[in-house]
């Protein structure tokens, strides 16, 4: 019996020390955590998509707790009216940001850029791309296999079956940049959404010379730098037989797309051109001028006339 109480205290005695040990180390390591960390959370769509920049929603909350300000802070899944919320919750101002989408840079589709060969393989736009360039003549445009239509959480993009390249529906899409990463030839950017919806943007990520790149795709850039001369606003850049389009200098003025000669700057949501009524010929002033003398000479016969019978 003496046995068994003595364990019993002994037992007891080091729950005592251990719990004592274990609470004076949790005050001592105890890491402080604002609590408005966890109200920015309750916010955030929880979506850990990675479009903010940082890694999930909680490292998202953490950053604009401690920032002590929201400029270059946006969350795409939650837009404008989150960022709202997130500046009441922390007593800042909320910094408005412009809508972005993604947009897919490739008009490769079957009728402007026919096959070569046919790709028997995994259905994978990352395996396809370590093996060969693609089933077409340009190795740098869209491979079809539909990666960025798995990667997309908010069903924003789908494969379309007759052009074979990737669409995006502005309604849906939250630019959280999740296709661009899952694309390996990068063809997909985000860019801002434009006023009413109206962008101005190089439809082609062909980078090969101007021959090449018209043999492989009926509509690719060929560097042809018409539209860098054309631009008043100093918007287009050519590099790499490829030509650019800066959005942030971009004036939607649409004087590049008129004289692009292989239709690939896109011009989007804009209202339909006016078409010029056709210029009547008019007389020339050395014609009226011609004339003048005549009509007088005329005039002054039927006056003489008179006086000549008289």
């Amino acid at each position: 019996m003496n046995v068994i109480l003595i364990a019993v205290i002994s037992l007891g005695a080091i729950a005592l020390v251990s719990a004592a040990i274990l609470y004076i180390a949790s005050k001592k390591f105890a890491v402080y955590e604002d609590p408005r960390i966890a109200q920015v959370g309750e916010v955030l769509p929880q979506a850990n998509c990675g479009g903010c920049g940082y890694p999930g929603c909680s490292g998202f909350a953490d950053a604009c707790v401690k920032a002590g300000s929201l400029e270059g802070k946006f969350c795409p899944v939650g837009g404008q009216p989150v960022m709202t919320q997130i500046a009441g919750i922390l007593g800042l101002d909320a910094v408005a940001a412009e809508p972005m989408v993604a947009v897919v840079r490739c008009n490769g589709t079957c009728a402007n850029r026919p096959r070569t060969n046919m790709y028997d393989g995994a259905k994978s736009c990352a395996i396809a791309a370590s093996l060969y360039g693609g089933e077409t003549g340009c190795s740098f445009g869209c491979l079809g296999c539909g990666d960025c239509v798995e990667a997309c959480q908010f069903d924003a993009i789908h494969m379309n079956p007759e052009t074979g390249l990737p669409e995006v529906d502005e309604a849906k899409c939250t630019a959280c940049g999740a296709c661009v990463k899952a694309c390996p030839k990068n063809i997909i950017e985000i860019r801002p959404q434009g006023k009413k919806s109206r962008r101005i943007y190089v439809q082609c990520v062909n980078k090969d010379k101007g021959g090449i790149a018209r043999k492989a795709c009926t509509v690719a850039c060929i560097g042809c730098g018409k539209c860098v001369k054309t631009c008043p606003f100093e918007a287009i850049s050519l590099e790499n037989n490829l030509a650019y389009i800066d959005f942030n200098k971009c004036k939607l003025c649409r004087k590049c797309v008129e004289v692009c000669p292989q239709h690939t700057i896109l011009e989007v949501n804009f209202p339909p051109r006016k078409v010029e009524a056709p210029k009547t010929e008019t007389t020339s002033k050395a014609d009226e001028i011609n004339v003048a003398p005549a009509v007088t000479e005329v005039a002054k016969e039927v006056n003489e006339t008179p006086q000549a019978e008289a």
